[in-house]
């Protein structure tokens, strides 16, 4: 083979060299950084956590207290998050219009569980003793709004001794005899598999829906960056549809899902097997998404302003395609 062919294939193979490298450069600068609480708002994702593994394209984390996640949000720290409903207008309102929402992932996962049968509806929580976590955030905003709309004043009528989270409140359940406490999923599903007896007495999202309001109680939703989706809008789409398809596959195969769910410790697999079914995971985004979460907010908002941020969010809140 002639010097001159050598050389040329020692040029070409240079280039090659150096045009992997520029792209493994490209993918590893590119991948889109998620964040999600354990529980039902982490459940849709593991069909994509798992697909996309090694791939670089996601880099995912699973965070166990919102408290974790909020600070990434504002320093820039994480690119996409699952948050409860509200929080996504406290940030849209506290960084002036620097968050979006992209879609609804978890639709009412709030349930009222009792040690006996003394609750039949929610006039029966009249005069009670509610134990209950979530204050300041959904649960205590929903838990009050079905309240005062039963003519029930959260205040004066109930008795709600609030815990700083779930598993607390799940103790305090389980030690009290004929106990009553409101709990989301799967934390319901952990509290019967642990507490012969225990029953669901209510659904607090079907008591939601009776009262016809122009709404739908939301727990979760995905929120971007607004930054990162104008400059990387073909990655949050391709994000949105990769999803809908994870969440898709989660409501369709639970014993799969189960063992991911389990598989990244969002919560033990057969919690997960019994519990999906009642966490209400969805997809829904474009106007369906600011048609129903708008609703929402505005509950809250009427209820306190502060839930949401002090004001409701304006157009640009809501992520179009």
């Amino acid at each position: 083979m002639s010097k001159a062919i050598l050389k040329t294939l020692s040029v070409l193979c240079v280039l090659a060299l150096t045009l992997a490298l520029c792209v493994s450069g490209l993918a590893e600068a590119a991948a889109v950084r998620v964040i999600a609480l354990k529980g039902p708002t982490a459940m849709g994702l593991v069909k994509l956590m798992r697909d996309s593994e090694g791939a670089g394209t996601y880099d995912f984390n699973i965070a166990a207290a919102i408290d974790e996640v909020t600070p990434q949000i504002v320093k820039g720290d994480v690119d996409i998050a699952c948050v409860p409903a509200n929080l996504a207008s406290v940030l849209y309102n506290n960084t002036e219009g620097q968050v979006q929402v992209l879609a609804v992932n978890t639709l009412g996962v709030l349930y009222i569980v009792e040690n006996g049968e003394s609750v039949q509806s929610v006039a029966d929580l009249k005069g009670k003793t509610l134990f209950a976590s979530g204050k300041g955030a959904t649960p205590e905003y929903a838990l009050n709004y079905i309240l005062s709309a039963n003519g029930i004043d959260p205040e004066a009528d109930v008795t709600i001794e609030w815990k700083s989270e779930h598993a607390e409140c799940l103790n305090a359940l389980m030690a009290t005899e004929g106990g009553i406490a409101m709990l989301p999923q799967p934390f319901v599903t952990t509290a019967q598999m642990k507490a012969e007896g225990l029953r669901v007495a209510l659904d607090l999202t079907a008591e939601w829906d009776a009262l016809g309001a122009d709404s739908t109680l939301i727990t979760g939703v995905a929120v971007v960056r607004k930054a990162f989706a104008e400059e990387n809008p073909d990655a949050v789409n391709a994000f949105l549809d990769a999803y809908k398809a994870s969440v898709e596959y989660v409501n369709a195969n639970t014993a799969e899902a189960a063992a991911l769910i389990g598989g990244y410790d969002i919560v033990p697999e057969p919690v997960a097997m019994k519990a999906l079914p009642a966490c209400n995971i969805t997809f829904i985004e474009g106007d369906e998404l600011q048609q129903k979460l708008s609703g929402y907010l505005a509950v809250l908002f009427e209820a306190e302003p502060k839930s949401v941020g002090g004001k409701l969010p304006e157009e640009d809140f809501y992520y179009k395609r």
